[in-house]
């Protein structure tokens, strides 16, 4: 559906009026090293982004957000994630390891935290867009191993189901339980 690879941060500061720029993000083909990232994107070799280098997003969250607002058509893109995926339950894949196929060798990720939408997705989708993509703003991922990604039909596998009629669907995380008071 889509990839993209971005040498500098283009939603920096406060959302404006004016979506910036991001000519030349878009890509066709993307290598992805072990340990690294993405080779070009500004997160690649980041100490702090070493298990959260790449991003991956379902596009049927975008268009679930779109039916949301009524806005129409939503370019998925513009959430910033490496990789949108169509057809693949993403938010399923916190905590998991799986693998993502194009042709050119099978690329290993590890899925973590989610990748949370920032303010800017108000300016660059939809008035409503930022709150709305919580619980389904894509995965942060670690890269375990190196290969190639591009567009085209790729294929997921993935130790646990994935539900492809729920790609669009909010994963809520639940707070965890502070302890209370101890029991007489």
């Amino acid at each position: 559906m889509g990839l993209l690879v971005s040498p500098v941060h283009r939603y920096d500061g406060r959302p404006g009026g004016v979506v910036p720029a991001q000519d030349g993000d878009r890509v066709e083909r993307v290598e992805v090293r072990a340990g690294h990232g993405i080779v070009g994107d500004r997160y690649a070799g980041r100490a702090a982004h070493r298990d959260a280098a790449v991003t991956v997003l379902a596009a049927e969250s975008v268009e679930a957000l779109a039916a949301e607002l009524g806005s129409g058509p939503l370019d998925p893109l513009l959430t910033r994630r490496n990789v949108v995926l169509r057809g693949a339950e993403v938010e399923a894949l916190r905590g998991e390891e799986f693998a993502l196929d194009c042709g050119e060798g099978v690329v290993v990720l590890r899925g973590g935290r989610p990748a949370n939408p920032c303010a800017w997705l108000d300016t660059v989708l939809a008035p409503g867009a930022h709150r709305g993509m919580r619980g389904r703003g894509g995965v942060r991922c670690a890269p375990l191993s190196d290969g190639v990604l591009r567009l085209g039909p790729a294929v997921l596998t993935s130790a646990v189901p994935l539900d492809p009629a729920r790609a669009g669907e909010a994963h809520r995380v639940l707070p965890r339980p502070r302890p209370g008071p101890a029991a007489p």
